[in-house]
C-alpha cells in the first residue's frame, strides 16, 4: 500500500478471509481438518461481515456492538489457525503462521477501534 492509497478495513477483511479460503482448500482433508476448516472460514468471514454491518449500524451502540463481534471472530480465528497449526505438517505452517499474526493484527485494530470509542 502506498501513501496516497486510502486505508480500507473493509477490503483488507476481505482479502484477509478469501486467503483463509486459499489456504484451506490446500488442506488435506481428514476428519479434524474438516472440522477445523468449517469454523475457520466462518469465523474469518464473519469477521468482514460484521464490520461492513458496523459501517452501516443505526447508532454508536449498534456500531460498537458490531465492532466487539469482529473482535470477537478475529479471535476465533486465530484459535482456529493455531490449531490447523498444530495438527498439520510444516508445510502449511509458515502460510497459517502468517494467518494467525493477522488474525491478531485485525483483534488489535478492533480493540483500538472499541477503546476509541469508549
Amino acid at each position: 500500500m502506498t501513501k496516497t492509497q486510502k486505508y480500507d478495513l473493509e477490503e483488507r477483511t476481505f482479502i484477509f478471509t478469501n486467503r483463509i479460503a486459499r489456504f484451506c482448500k490446500r488442506l488435506s482433508f481428514n476428519v479434524v481438518n474438516n472440522e477445523y476448516i468449517k469454523q475457520v472460514i466462518r469465523s474469518a468471514g464473519s469477521v468482514g461481515a460484521n464490520y461492513i454491518e458496523a459501517n452501516e449500524a443505526l447508532g454508536k451502540k449498534d456500531f460498537l456492538m458490531r465492532i466487539r463481534i469482529c473482535r470477537k471472530e478475529a479471535k476465533e480465528t486465530a484459535y482456529w489457525l493455531r490449531l490447523i497449526i498444530e495438527c498439520n505438517s510444516k508445510m502449511h505452517s509458515q502460510e497459517a503462521g502468517q494467518l494467525h499474526k493477522e488474525a491478531i493484527e485485525l483483534k488489535k485494530i478492533f480493540s483500538a477501534i472499541i477503546n476509541k470509542c469508549k
